[in-house]
């Protein structure tokens, strides 16, 4: 039970870890538009889930994108601030 345990954790786990790393190169307004903008960039098939969260003094959108080959990825879309 061990090696299949082992065989399928480590590459979920580089799989996340990179997913969660990976900035989108665009700024945004709205939650709406942080995620058309991550799902475009990222050829998503999906939007799962926006968040707005604060990092300092900066407000970032979480969104949470399903890939064409399944594969759920994380991306922050800074706001533009405005």
């Amino acid at each position: 039970m061990k090696t299949l345990t082992h065989k399928w954790l480590m590459p979920l786990t580089a799989a996340l870890a990179l997913a969660l790393a990976t900035p989108a190169d665009v700024l945004a307004k709205t939650a709406d538009e942080a995620a058309r903008q991550a799902a475009r960039q990222h050829n998503a098939q999906k939007v799962l889930s926006v968040k707005t969260v604060q990092q300092g003094n900066k407000r970032v959108y979480v969104v949470k994108l399903l890939t064409r080959d399944g594969v759920v990825k994380t991306v922050r879309v800074p706001d533009d601030g405005r």
